[in-house]
């Protein structure tokens, strides 16, 4: 019989057949949010209200199929979309891919305003930050998923403040085709390579336990300080092939695997050493291939689209520019090959890690090589926004939000510090930044 088990060979001849007419290109969201009672700490699992309670209401409507571990149910399914939590009970719609911002726009309110319907008159709120501000990272409680009882553990040998990633961050991502390996590879080289002015641009976790951090962004820095294996700005990526990015990502540790059901601990060897040499006899399947590369964080992710990962969650017009940008940045050829030139000149400036903790820190206000990081941040927009302008005029507005945000020169996250400042009681500063 022929061996059919799993091959670097097999995986690159899938990643050839990837790959998708630029007539059928479409965007795909991914939008948190905090659930925060009116203390500003994060709704538990259990009780009513809850998380639990929460998903079994949606469930209800009979447009969501539960899905449950070992009895608990811990997420929704629809055809294209999901519910999901994240280790804090973050919660998280990923919704389906849509050719029009305006459709992607439309699901996304249309499930914010369900989740506030069944939160009505409980006093929790869906609030759009990047980290969440009151409640100390060990006061959360963990969410009853079999993979965080293994992460909890192994993430923290690797970081201090990889349970901040996990129960306290909150972001907005967007999911874009591409044509062949070649327009992949420019994609992710400038996915990659503006990664610090993406996380400029939509800076919003200045405060943390509350307290003013002196970041822009907290979450972006959280990520500084989790697991170097699987985060960040991997080489493969600027270098793109998809040999090099498959190489990445059969040498990152394994985090987890499941065996007849039950999660366990990667043990530290790499995929690739389980591929060849196999673990108690056994070797990975298809299945462990997808849940592998589930654990694994950069700035860009390639799977069978191009993953955008480097935004704090925002207001909702701000997410919906989020994608904009890079709409229009990936999907007009002129703009991409404009954007190519502007990503490599802002990538000879200092090293990679000190341009994104300039960014972290200080956010559109930063400064790299004498110039601000706003200043470089309009240049990106305008390119986006002629891009849309030759190539899909209807979504052109969607852009508008952030154009002013990048003309006056300051992340989002200096209106939540003067806003806390203002009245730093959670029944007033939540308020001003709800997911709506």
């Amino acid at each position: 019989m022929p061996d059919t088990r799993l091959s670097t060979e097999s995986l690159l001849a899938e990643y050839e057949t990837y790959g998708t007419p630029k007539e059928s290109w479409l965007i795909g969201g991914e939008f948190e949010r905090h659930l925060l009672t009116e203390d500003g700490m994060p709704l538990p699992y259990e009780g009513e209200p809850g998380i639990r309670w929460l998903l079994e209401k949606l469930a209800a409507t009979g447009e969501w199929k539960p899905y449950r571990e070992e009895g608990h149910l811990i997420a929704l399914t629809r055809p294209m979309s999901s519910v999901t939590l994240e280790p804090g009970g973050q919660f998280e719609l990923s919704g389906a891919p849509f050719v029009h911002i305006a459709d992607l726009e439309a699901e996304a309110q249309a499930f914010t305003a369900e989740v506030g319907q069944c939160l009505a008159g409980t006093g929790v709120r869906q609030v759009a930050l990047g980290h969440t501000p009151y409640a100390r990272i060990e006061d959360i409680a963990w969410m009853p998923k079999g993979r965080y009882v293994i992460m909890r553990k192994a993430l923290a040998e690797r970081g201090a403040l990889a349970h901040n990633m996990m129960k306290g961050t909150c972001a907005v991502q967007a999911s874009f085709d591409f044509a062949d390996e070649a327009d992949c590879a420019r994609k992710v080289r400038i996915g990659m390579q503006l990664g610090p002015l993406t996380t400029a641009m939509f800076a919003n976790s200045p405060i943390v336990a509350g307290r003013d951090t002196g970041y822009a962004s907290f979450r972006g820095h959280v990520w500084t300080q989790t697991d170097p294996d699987r985060t960040g700005f991997p080489q493969a990526a600027v270098d793109f092939s998809y040999q090099a990015w498959l190489d990445y990502l059969l040498d990152v540790p394994l985090l987890f695997r499941m065996q007849n059901g039950k999660w366990l601990p990667g043990g530290g060897q790499s995929f690739r050493r389980w591929m060849e040499h196999g673990i108690d006899g056994t070797f990975p399947t298809r299945d462990d291939w997808e849940l592998h590369l589930t654990s694994v964080f950069p700035e860009v992710r390639v799977k069978k689209k191009i993953e955008i990962r480097g935004a704090d969650a925002v207001s909702f017009d701000l997410a919906m520019a989020f994608g904009a940008l890079f709409k229009g940045l990936f999907y007009c050829n002129k703009t991409l090959a404009q954007t190519l030139d502007v990503a490599a000149r802002f990538s000879e400036i200092g090293t990679r890690d000190e341009r994104f903790a300039v960014a972290c820190r200080d956010g559109l206000a930063g400064e790299l090589g004498g110039r601000r990081l706003a200043d470089w941040a309009a240049e990106v927009v305008q390119a986006a926004d002629e891009g849309l302008g030759r190539c899909d005029p209807e979504d052109r507005h969607y852009l508008a939000p952030l154009i002013r945000l990048v003309e006056g020169g300051e992340s989002p996250a200096t209106a939540v510090r003067a806003n806390f400042a203002k009245d730093p009681r959670p029944e007033a500063f939540l308020d001003t930044c709800l997911f709506e």
